[in-house]
């Protein structure tokens, strides 16, 4: 009789965690970006010799400068570009938490963009500056709105896929601001638009104004403001309601006589309008110029900073800080030490991927099992 054969149990067994309390999360967080921080710093020391310390200093002081001269050159930047993707966070949070997985935020944001900067351009001089303000801010909203209405209503009413819709809009919206700068383009022959309204009687006309002879201001309040409003509208109105249930179940949506189409439709309409919000304050309130890069990816990056907060405002505060705090970092690095941008954007890639993978350890336990020998048939231990 042939002799039984013998399997090894699988080194590893990986199984869901149950529901921890919020300091562990907070603690595994905290331990990955710490993890984060040491392995950037060590691969910095290997491959070109910066001192750890260093290192560690103006990564801090990128944000956060010792020097009272140059508070306003980075802390207000910092706090700009946070609320800037802060924004977009909260504009695609509506649809994800109804699982319409909207990857649109940088196509709606540009569309934003060029709303505005039509309205600059084109209404210059022909109307007072106050209306012209007025019709920029419609402008950004509809046109944001639009590039979220259409892939709601064709994933609403013909079930397309809402990923790869809204990142071909994405493309499209890219294109057509592309075109206007060509078409707007100032002066002849540079493809691009230059200052809106600089200079002569039409100076600043369709300029957002200036809060407290800062810039930025601006953008950081209208920020805090959508965070308090999108926290009340997600939990704490019908709508929110409504778009949890849809989000965990259409059957189960339809039975409470939620009209799913209807909830799908609004709610990029919103996500949609927030974005082009933005766009607005990025065109008429602090570059007053239109270029394909204006959004420069943060559409991109605000999809992880809501998944991350788990939808909740006020932790994408947070996710905001960490992400443009080790951004604002990673820059400096390359820019202090004589690195080029692409060593830069791998420490960013670095620090992702280890604030994504402290979301594997709080929703999932790795045990070691030391390769335990099991007879063939038999039942392994766990």
């Amino acid at each position: 009789m042939a002799k039984s054969e013998e399997k090894r149990e699988p080194l590893l067994h990986i199984s869901a965690r149950a529901p921890m309390p919020w300091y562990f999360s907070v603690a595994v967080r905290l331990s990955c970006i710490i993890v984060s921080l040491l392995f950037c710093t060590l691969l910095t020391w290997l491959i070109t010799g910066v001192d750890p310390i260093a290192f560690s200093v103006t990564v801090f002081q990128a944000s956060f400068p010792a020097k009272a001269a140059m508070f306003g050159i980075k802390f207000w930047p910092m706090l700009r570009d946070l609320s800037i993707l802060l924004l977009l966070a909260l504009a695609v949070t509506p649809a994800f938490r109804m699982r319409f997985w909207n990857i649109g935020a940088e196509g709606q944001t540009l569309m934003g963009c060029l709303g505005a900067a039509a309205c600059m351009k084109l209404l210059a001089g022909v109307i007072p500056n106050e209306w012209i303000i007025v019709c920029e801010v419609i402008a950004a909203l509809l046109a944001g709105a639009l590039w979220g209405l259409l892939p709601a209503i064709f994933k609403a009413h013909f079930g397309t896929n809402e990923t790869l819709f809204t990142l071909m809009m994405n493309y499209i919206a890219t294109q057509l601001v592309a075109f206007f700068c060509i078409l707007w383009e100032n002066p002849k022959g540079s493809g691009t638009i230059g200052i809106i309204n600089q200079n002569g009687a039409l100076r600043g006309m369709g300029w957002l104004p200036v809060i407290g002879g800062n810039k930025y201001l601006l953008t950081i309040i209208v920020a805090g403001a959508f965070t308090l409003l999108m926290y009340f509208y997600l939990y704490r109105s019908k709508q929110g309601f409504e778009l949890s249930v849809v989000g965990e179940s259409e059957r189960t949506a339809n039975y409470l006589g939620i009209k799913v189409r209807r909830v799908t439709i609004r709610t990029m309409i919103l996500s949609g309008a927030l974005c082009g919000l933005t766009g607005l304050l990025l065109t008429a309130g602090e570059n007053h110029t239109l270029t394909t890069t204006l959004a420069g990816g943060r559409g991109f990056t605000a999809v992880m900073v809501s998944w991350l907060a788990k939808f909740n405002p006020f932790i994408m505060i947070l996710a905001s800080f960490l992400l443009v705090f080790m951004e604002k970092g990673a820059g400096d690095i390359a820019t202090k030490f004589s690195l080029n941008k692409s060593f830069s954007e791998i420490l960013t890639g670095i620090i992702l991927f280890f604030i994504i993978a402290s979301d594997f350890f709080i929703r999932y336990k790795v045990r070691f099992r030391h390769g335990a020998k099991i007879p063939e048939g038999g039942v392994s231990r766990v």
